[in-house]
């Protein structure tokens, strides 16, 4: 079993930057694929970055591409999300997932796939 908790939410201007904490426990992430989603009201949840803890490979969506970037602490057991040049359209509750899927595969961009979630932390960028 994991347990993800997220933190690092909260209320930014249009252009600046956040940072998001995961933090796994209960199991050690070393083989995990480690995810960010965000859902925003009366929308679908939508994949936003995800990594893979053994290689660091990383995948984003386009609308985040040079914008956000998705990093891990193997000491901590710990996933970051770097959030710059935020948007309005950035704003939603920001979940932590992780899939158990074996490491040789691809990384998942599909909510389904994931085994693990955050209770999530909201994201509010002001115009």
């Amino acid at each position: 079993q994991v347990q993800l908790v997220e933190s690092g939410g909260g209320l930014v201007q249009t252009g600046g930057s956040l940072r998001l904490s995961c933090a796994a426990s209960g199991r050690t992430l070393s083989t995990y694929k480690m995810g960010w989603f965000r859902q925003a009201p009366e929308k679908a949840r939508e994949f936003v970055a995800a990594i893979k803890w053994t290689s660091g490979s990383t995948a984003y969506a386009d609308s985040v591409k040079g914008r956000f970037t998705i990093s891990r602490d193997d000491a901590k057991n710990t996933v970051y999300l770097q959030m710059n040049s935020l948007k309005p359209e950035d704003t939603a509750a920001y979940y932590c997932a992780a899939d158990g899927s074996p490491s040789w595969t691809v990384i998942h961009t599909t909510a389904a796939r994931y085994d693990y979630w955050g209770q999530g932390t909201q994201v509010t960028v002001s115009s």
